[in-house]
């Protein structure tokens, strides 16, 4: 009797293969790194696991950049620079200051003129793009990683004053990352992140007729004005593409980077973030010049271009400041000295409302009539 039972129990047990997938639990393999650069490239969605080892490797990237960019360099919470608005008809490397041709900060009156009359022009639209009480009037915000982070703070400022126009929507299409090489072309997979957010905000490409710009070289190497050359294309080039994209557009202004002297992973090191200023200036005095790639009027051939001006000049010599009393300090950085902290980024964001409440071509559609 027992001899039978043990052999019916042994009839019981499962092939030898069998017994060991089921004693082994599966080994949980580690996402294939460069299957997740392939889908963040395509804009496939990650698996928490794939999102968890992504964020781990950038980590620990990002440390090994720090320890290698801090041997040769040491972070300095003043370079000496004059920030543009304070420099006016002086000179930096060849290149006067202010932010409008002449050393002037504010516009001629000719691009105001045109400024302001196409400003008026802007009103709530439906979804198709056309003029509709009930429409929405979209600024769209354009950019890298750290507009990602002070555009927000923009839009949380901006919902808690009741003074702005009620048909107006903000969308951050900012992304983390994106070098303006980016941005510049049409076929980017940054564009359609952005075509995502509108839909997201519930508003469409049709309904865009206002944009802040601020775009970044990565990792400069060149002395001036070579990197400073190649912002300039960019953003031209970036023109073109919202021309295309957002057939509404009417207006579009630009901003440089803060200050970058207490980067400690390189990024927009001094004295390139301070440079990249006289990229913005160039492309708003080719307008002005009547560059014909920078057109915005229909009436002088074919328009390339929204009409563009300065948005807030967002650089000041770190903790020595700018006339307007604006510092930038360290706590105004986050650990790693390049991206904003919540103050760093707050301090972005009152500069933007500002400039939007009080600038001649926006308070006709921005602030509440």
């Amino acid at each position: 009797m027992r001899h039978s039972c043990w052999l019916l129990l042994i009839a019981m047990l499962p092939p030898a293969g069998e017994a060991t997938l089921l004693q082994a639990p599966a080994q949980r393999q580690t996402p294939d790194l460069s299957e997740i650069r392939r889908k963040v490239q395509s804009g496939e969605q990650l698996t928490p696991e794939e999102k968890q080892r992504l964020q781990q490797v950038n980590a620990q990237q990002a440390e090994q950049r720090r320890q290698q960019y801090l041997k040769d360099h040491t972070p300095q919470s003043s370079v000496g620079l004059i920030p543009l608005t304070d420099l006016g008809a002086g000179n930096y490397k060849g290149e006067q200051g202010g932010l409008y041709p002449g050393g002037n900060n504010a516009p001629p009156p000719e691009h105001l003129k045109a400024g302001l009359r196409i400003a008026r022009q802007i009103a709530p639209l439906d979804g198709e793009g056309r003029q509709a009480p009930d429409g929405t009037i979209v600024l769209l915000a354009v950019g890298f990683s750290n507009p990602n982070m002070e555009f927000p703070a923009f839009q949380k400022l901006a919902a808690q004053d009741s003074a702005l126009n009620p048909r107006l929507v903000t969308v951050n299409g900012c992304v983390g990352g994106q070098a303006s090489s980016v941005q510049a072309d049409p076929n980017s997979n940054y564009w359609k992140v952005v075509d995502q957010r509108l839909s997201a905000a519930a508003v469409t490409p049709k309904q865009v007729q206002a944009l802040w710009i601020k775009e970044v070289i990565p990792g400069p190497s060149q002395p001036f004005p070579a990197e400073s050359k190649k912002l300039y294309g960019d953003l031209a080039a970036t023109l073109h593409v919202v021309r295309d994209r957002f057939p509404n557009l009417k207006v579009a202004y630009l901003s440089s980077r803060i200050y970058g002297g207490y980067t400690e992973v390189g990024g927009s090191p001094e004295p390139w973030a301070y440079e990249s200023a006289f990229s913005v200036k160039w492309v708003v005095a080719g307008q002005i010049a009547g560059k014909p790639e920078l057109n915005c009027d229909p009436a002088k051939g074919d328009v390339r271009a929204p009409w563009i001006a300065w948005g807030p000049y967002l650089w000041t010599d770190g903790v020595k400041g700018r006339k307007d009393g604006l510092v930038f300090l360290r706590q105004d950085l986050r650990a790693d000295g390049l991206h904003p902290s919540d103050t760093g980024a707050a301090k972005i964001a009152r500069l933007l409302l500002d400039f939007f409440k009080s600038d001649p071509t926006t308070r006709p559609w921005f602030v509440k009539q």
